[in-house]
């Protein structure tokens, strides 16, 4: 979220960051948010009945504040079919793994035992399935021999920092089509050689 919002404060970058709404009433996000002059909101979860009654206010909240696309970042509930399918090809989230390898939790610990080489995160269109959806960009680090969970996380972490922020400009700027369950993503340059995958020429 960090990241978005300082991208964000570029004149040039094609997305402004409108609201910032957690489930949870003590995420950090909030106040780094009202730090830099940002809308919030929370729509906490145990309020609610269920699932249903919980998205159907989340929903109405973005929709009030007429919310074009809605990036996750750190949001650990489940969305339903439903909300999904309210927000088509419109939900970002960001995974740190390189999809479809190693979804859901851990992935750093289940990355260091299977002994990849290569380990990253990777930006997707959010599918009713976890961790599912077709992929925007993807970015990678090298696997050292002496890495811990701790270390790798915290190179991951730098890649997702400039993953996300990207992968929202090529969004917003309607770069990011969708055709048989894949994205496409138009005057995209051939990332050969590139870590960070699509090499956008703007961001080189």
């Amino acid at each position: 979220m960090a990241a978005l919002i300082e991208a964000a404060k570029d004149p040039a970058y094609p997305a402004a960051i409108a609201l910032v709404v957690s489930n949870r009433p003590d995420a950090a996000g909030l106040a780094r948010a009202r730090a830099d002059g940002i809308a919030t909101d929370v729509v906490d979860h145990t309020a609610f009945a269920g699932r249903e009654a919980f998205e159907r206010a989340l929903d109405a909240r973005l929709n009030a504040e007429r919310i074009d696309i809605v990036c996750l970042a750190g949001f650990m509930r489940v969305l339903t079919p439903w909300f999904v399918g309210r927000w088509p090809g419109r939900i970002l989230n960001i995974h740190p793994a390189l999809l479809p390898a190693f979804p859901g939790l851990d992935t750093h610990a289940r990355a260091l035992e299977a002994g990849v080489r290569l380990h990253g995160a990777t930006v997707h269109v959010v599918a009713p399935e976890v961790d599912a959806g077709p992929i925007v960009a993807q970015g990678a680090v090298a696997v050292r021999e002496d890495d811990s969970e701790e270390t790798l996380a915290a190179r991951v972490l730098a890649v997702e920092h400039r993953l996300y922020p990207l992968a929202l400009k090529l969004v917003a700027e309607g770069r990011v089509g969708l055709a048989g369950g894949r994205c496409r993503i138009a005057g995209a340059r051939t990332p050969e050689g590139a870590l960070i995958a699509p090499l956008d020429a703007a961001d080189s």
